[in-house]
C-alpha cells in the first residue's frame, strides 16, 4: 500500500528531485537516457541509469518522421505509460510537445495528463525567456520541470536546421542569463544541447540546479544520449556527441552499462564528442 515507503529500503532507493540536487552538490555525475517502451526502460534501470526521459524523438527514431514537429501529447502520455511499468529506481521525465505549452493554462493541462495518465515525475519543454511565465505556472502548481536550452529540436524549421547554439559571445550570455531566469521562475532542472564546451561550463557554474548536456561538454552535472544512438540501432549519420556502446559489448545492457560507467567516471564525452 505505501510503496514509496517501500522503496526507501530498496540498496538503491528511486532517485527524485533532491537526489539529482544533491548529486550535482556532491560532484556525482548524472547518467541518463531516453526510453519509449517498458523493456527498453527496464534494461535502462537495471543500467544504473538516474534519470530517464521520454523525448519526442520518438518521432523520429519510433514514428520515422524527420523531425520531433508531429508527436502529440498522446503520443508521449502512451509512451511515457509503457516506460514507467519498466522503472523501479530511475526518475522519469516526459517532454512535452510541439505546441503543447503555448500558454500557462495549455501547459498545465498537457503537464496533468503527461503525469497522472503517463506517470512522468517532471516535464520539459524548450524555450528561453518566452517560457518564463509557463514554468512559473507549472512551479506554482507544484510541477516539477526541464527546462531545455540550446539547440531546440521544435524550433529546427525556425533555426533552419540542427545546428550549435551560442557559439557568438552574445548569445552565449543571453543562453546564461535565461537558464538563471528559468532556474529562478522554477525549473528544477536544465538541459542544455548542442552547445561550446565553455557555454556549458559556464551555465552549470553559474546554476543552483542540475545541468544536463547532450553535446554540451564534460564540464555539466549530467549526460543524457538517445537510447537508439546508444546502441548503434539509428542508422546513417549521427551527431556529433553520439558514441556507439554497442561495439564491443555482447549485449545491449553491457551496453548500457559501459555507457553509464563512463559518464559517472566522466570518461564520456571525450574531446571528438564535444563542440568548441
Amino acid at each position: 500500500m505505501y510503496t514509496q515507503l517501500e522503496q526507501r529500503g530498496m540498496p538503491q532507493p528511486p532517485v527524485n528531485v533532491s537526489t539529482l540536487r544533491k548529486m550535482k552538490h556532491d560532484g556525482e555525475p548524472i547518467a541518463c537516457l531516453t526510453a519509449y517502451d517498458a523493456s527498453y526502460a527496464s534494461l535502462v534501470d537495471a543500467a544504473g541509469t538516474d534519470l530517464v526521459l521520454v523525448g519526442d524523438s520518438l518521432g523520429m527514431v519510433i514514428q520515422g518522421h524527420d523531425t520531433t514537429v508531429p508527436v502529440t501529447v498522446s503520443d508521449v502520455v502512451y509512451h511515457t505509460r509503457n516506460v514507467a511499468r519498466g522503472l523501479r529506481r530511475a526518475f522519469l521525465v516526459a517532454d512535452m510537445p510541439f505546441m503543447s505549452y503555448t500558454k500557462p493554462d495549455i501547459a498545465l493541462d498537457n503537464a496533468v495528463r503527461l503525469m497522472q495518465e503517463g506517470g512522468a515525475m517532471m516535464v520539459k519543454l524548450e524555450g528561453g525567456d518566452d517560457q518564463v511565465q509557463i514554468v512559473e505556472h507549472l512551479a506554482r502548481h507544484d510541477i516539477p520541470v526541464c527546462a531545455h536550452l540550446g539547440l531546440k529540436p521544435q524550433s529546427v524549421h525556425k533555426i533552419g536546421g540542427f545546428k550549435v547554439q551560442g557559439r557568438e559571445p552574445e548569445k552565449a550570455e543571453a543562453m546564461c542569463a535565461a537558464a538563471k531566469r528559468l532556474q529562478d521562475a522554477g525549473a528544477d532542472i536544465v538541459l542544455l544541447e548542442c552547445i561550446p564546451n565553455e557555454v556549458g561550463k559556464l551555465i552549470c557554474a553559474a546554476l543552483d540546479v542540475p545541468v544536463i548536456g547532450i553535446g554540451a561538454g564534460p564540464e555539466v552535472d549530467g549526460q543524457i544520449l538517445v537510447l537508439y544512438d546508444v546502441l548503434d540501432i539509428t542508422q546513417g549519420r549521427t551527431p556529433k556527441f553520439v558514441k556507439n556502446y554497442q561495439a564491443g559489448c555482447d549485449s545491449p545492457l553491457a551496453a548500457l552499462e559501459t555507457y553509464v560507467r563512463e559518464v559517472k567516471e566522466r570518461v564520456y564525452p571525450a574531446p571528438e564528442h564535444c563542440f568548441s
